[in-house]
């Protein structure tokens, strides 16, 4: 559970200035890529792939970003999931303009093949349905993959008093083989701190 009012907040704030510069709206899944980023950082061993008996660890971070295809009439929607490569070396903006990038190609189907390949962990938005939880299956050969839940306006304490927050449930699905629960524990930990401590005057770009 993570209380994301700050962001909330100062995604209101810049959001005019944004949508001047970049063309579009920022969403909030870019803060959730960008503390992922963070987090696997600090934590080198969930954005590692296993081969055999060896372990992989990855130079990069290419984050997966599951993106809902359009039904066709009639029939179910599909999911494909395209990687935006060296997240690590971006910015916010540069996430959120890498996201918006590939999420609109892949509705209109003009992604190409190494767009969705060469992903180290992957995220996905279970949110953008309404659902507060999800439990995703790992996109293999990764080793986890972090789950996203609608932001709903939750009675809290903060001060010791009650306020209405924007509070997120964040979700990890891990491979035992190599990721314990020590290790899992500790990158949510620190995604939810830098989540939950957002610098309230922190530049858009």
């Amino acid at each position: 559970e993570i209380d994301v009012t700050n962001i909330a907040r100062w995604r209101k704030k810049v959001q005019n200035d944004f949508v001047k510069r970049e063309g579009y709206k920022l969403s909030f899944t870019p803060f959730f890529l960008e503390a992922a980023v963070k987090g696997l950082v600090h934590n080198p061993y969930i954005n590692a792939s296993i081969d055999g008996d060896k372990i992989l660890l990855k130079r990069d971070i290419n984050l997966g970003c599951a993106v809902a295809l359009p039904a066709p009439p009639g029939k179910a929607g599909g999911l494909i999931v395209p990687v935006i490569k060296r997240a690590d070396q971006l910015s916010l903006a540069g996430i959120a303009r890498s996201l918006n990038d590939l999420a609109t190609r892949a509705r209109d189907k003009a992604l190409l093949p190494d767009e969705i390949a060469g992903g180290t962990f992957t995220v996905t938005n279970v949110g953008t349905f309404g659902n507060i939880i999800g439990n995703p299956i790992i996109n293999q050969p990764q080793l986890a993959i972090l789950a996203i839940g609608a932001i709903k306006k939750r009675p809290a304490v903060v001060d010791d008093m009650i306020a209405i927050r924007d509070i997120v449930y964040l979700t990890l699905s891990y491979d035992h083989r190599l990721i314990d629960g020590m290790m899992a524990g500790q990158f949510l930990k620190f995604v939810t701190d830098y989540l939950q401590n957002w610098d309230m005057n922190r530049a858009p770009f």
